[in-house]
């Protein structure tokens, strides 16, 4: 029976952040006392590069066949599911048979991982090919009503990732709290409150994934150059280290960090911050940075 005192965090960038993830997850493990009670990694998400139906963020770039397997079975190894996001909006009948795509399915398939989606096209078709793996209802569908949200719920997914713009909504959060065990907060996103080109800037990185096509700029009103975790800290969404254990306790138990497309040092500030006790930050940074530098051959 699973623990409901457990809090779960799914974090970024599974092949980007490949060796800082693995390096968190064992300190994790080593150092059970140095990080937060009960802390658990629930996922590491993202996409192996190259992939057309990742949405989000483009990622570009390909990915060999025994990476992709050294990879999952990495995670997985450490019980730690690969969740793929699989979640871009502009797909049609023709992408389903997607070699690259299905590859990366097939490699993963042993009960063990998710699927995020958007597309009820590519959400069929995935579930009947693939049956095995947990599908989780993404933030990029935007549900911002409690109606939405409830009938989201009532469907067959492992989990519904709340739009970030709720996160403070308390007439939402306490309506949830029968579902709270199935819902994933983003607890540090970057973007702007209430942006009214959201969805459609998720539309154009969709966009520029099916067309291998990086060199534009979507026209974004709040566009600046990429925030400091500091800044980030002050936008309205943002919850606070201290706030999950209240959030927590109403049955919310799943948070997720965001960094896809974002600075290694500002990922690893938000780990920081979130899973590891204040006074013992700096033992385990050091710890971190050391073993990383080692792995990858970077001195700091």
């Amino acid at each position: 029976m699973e623990d409901k005192r457990l809090i779960y965090w799914h974090l970024p960038g599974f092949y980007v952040f490949f060796y800082m993830n693995q390096i968190i997850i064992k300190l994790m493990k080593d150092y059970p006392e140095k990080f937060r009670e009960n802390y658990r990694i629930g996922s590491v998400y993202g996409t192996f590069p190259g992939a057309i139906w990742n949405g989000g963020r483009a990622v570009f770039g390909l990915t060999s066949k025994g990476d992709m397997e050294k990879i999952i079975s990495t995670y997985n190894r450490m019980d730690v599911p690969v969740r793929f996001t699989w979640t871009n909006s502009l797909l049609q009948q023709e992408h389903l048979q997607d070699t690259y795509c299905n590859l990366i399915m097939r490699l993963a398939d042993n009960g063990k991982n998710q699927v995020l989606v958007n597309t009820q096209l590519l959400e069929d078709y995935l579930r009947r090919k693939y049956p095995d793996f947990a599908y989780i209802s993404s933030t990029t569908k935007r549900i911002t009503t409690l109606e939405e949200l409830e009938k989201e719920l009532e469907r067959d997914y492992l989990l519904v990732v709340l739009d970030y713009d709720l996160n403070h909504n308390e007439e939402v959060l306490k309506a949830l709290e029968p579902y709270a065990g199935r819902i994933e907060i983003l607890v540090d996103e970057i973007c702007f409150p209430g942006c009214p080109k959201r969805k459609d800037h998720y539309a154009d990185e969709s966009r520029m994934q099916l067309e291998f096509e990086k060199g534009t700029v979507f026209p974004c009103p709040n566009r600046t150059a990429k925030p400091s975790f500091s800044e980030i800290k002050k936008r309205p969404a943002f919850l606070t280290a201290d706030e999950i254990e209240s959030y927590a306790e109403r049955g919310y138990r799943n948070f997720k960090l965001v960094g896809r497309g974002l600075p290694l040092e500002l990922v690893k500030e938000s780990y920081l911050y979130y899973l590891v006790k204040e006074k013992d930050r700096p033992f385990i940074k050091d710890r971190l940075e050391k073993t990383l530098a080692r792995l990858t051959g970077k001195v700091r």
